[in-house]
């Protein structure tokens, strides 16, 4: 691996090197290094899907799971399946995130579909990361899917985040919840230039007293479109809610389309859309502190995003 790739390595997944505890590395389609432990193995697949599982064992607390990619070849893609095994009353987190580097002419792409199966009382936190760079001609395309089945008394807490360089993505995330389980997604989005982005939402929950917030946040700047849509399906008495914040710029654009269905009597389901330009007050007041507009914004947006 070299510097420009470690680079990516840190951007999207705060690694200076080999990280402590369970982690698979992959580079171009191949395992750049990996790692067990006592308590978390990874194997290969043995269906012959490209990718890995990872099985956590019961009771296990205070550890960690690095799954980072990286894509440096122009015109190579993939699709990689990653299932995760969360034994009953784990708590631990599971850092991935894909950084493509295309200075080619050819389209560079990553489709990682992750499923989780988080047993009883278990708790995850999910952190994904994606980034692009690169000066070539070829696109950088990540199409991330994430399928979640959280059991009775599981909670979920999953942190999403596009920071910048992705051409084109399309973002899937679909999850069953069980009786008293719980999940919270938190989604930062940022496009520019003619990038497009598009995030699907869809919960179905099941189990009585179970509860979901999904909140995304994002800035579509110069001629970027994005695309949100949610759909809650209240099965259960149970607690819903769902949200989504976008900024737009310059001739950027974005569409939401929540949709909530209740079948359940005591099913309590909320969602939430706004979407604007950055307010003209808060640019003045920060210029009036000595910071340029265009540093104005970057500032509102930093906070925004944050």
């Amino acid at each position: 691996m070299d510097a420009l790739e470690r680079d990516l390595l840190l951007k999207i997944a705060d690694l200076h090197g080999i990280p402590e505890g369970a982690y698979n590395i992959r580079e171009n389609g191949k395992a750049a290094g990996r790692k067990s432990t006592a308590n978390i193995e990874i194997d290969g697949r043995k269906d012959g899907k490209s990718g890995i599982d990872i099985f956590i064992k019961p009771g296990t607390k205070n550890e960690s799971v690095h799954i980072p990619v990286i894509v440096s070849e122009s015109g190579y893609g993939e699709v990689v399946y990653n299932d995760f095994y969360v034994g009953e009353n784990s708590d631990v987190v599971i850092i991935a995130g894909c950084g493509i580097r295309n200075c080619g002419k050819a389209q560079s792409r990553h489709d990682g579909v992750h499923t989780f199966h988080v047993g009883k009382n278990a708790k995850v936190k999910y952190v994904e990361r994606h980034y692009g760079e690169g000066d070539g001609e070829g696109k950088k395309i990540m199409n991330p899917e994430t399928i979640v089945f959280l059991e009775n008394g599981a909670s979920m807490e999953m942190e999403t985040t596009q920071i910048k360089g992705v051409d084109d993505t399309h973002r899937v995330t679909k999850a069953v919840l069980g009786e008293k389980s719980d999940l919270v997604v938190r989604e930062k989005i940022y496009t520019s230039g003619t990038q497009q982005a598009s995030t699907e939402f869809s919960v179905d929950m099941n189990g009585k007293d179970c509860r979901a917030d999904v909140v995304s946040r994002s800035v579509a700047a110069e001629n970027s479109k994005q695309h949100f849509s949610s759909t809650m399906n209240g099965n259960a008495a149970c607690h819903g809610h769902t949200e989504c914040d976008a900024i737009i710029m310059d001739s950027g654009s974005v569409t939401a389309a929540p949709c909530l269905s209740a079948n359940d009597l005591n099913a309590e389901l909320i969602h939430e859309a706004a979407i604007g330009k950055i307010a003209g007050e808060q640019l003045v007041k920060l210029m009036t502190l000595g910071l340029s507009e265009k540093e104005a914004e970057e500032q509102i947006i930093k906070g925004f995003l944050h």
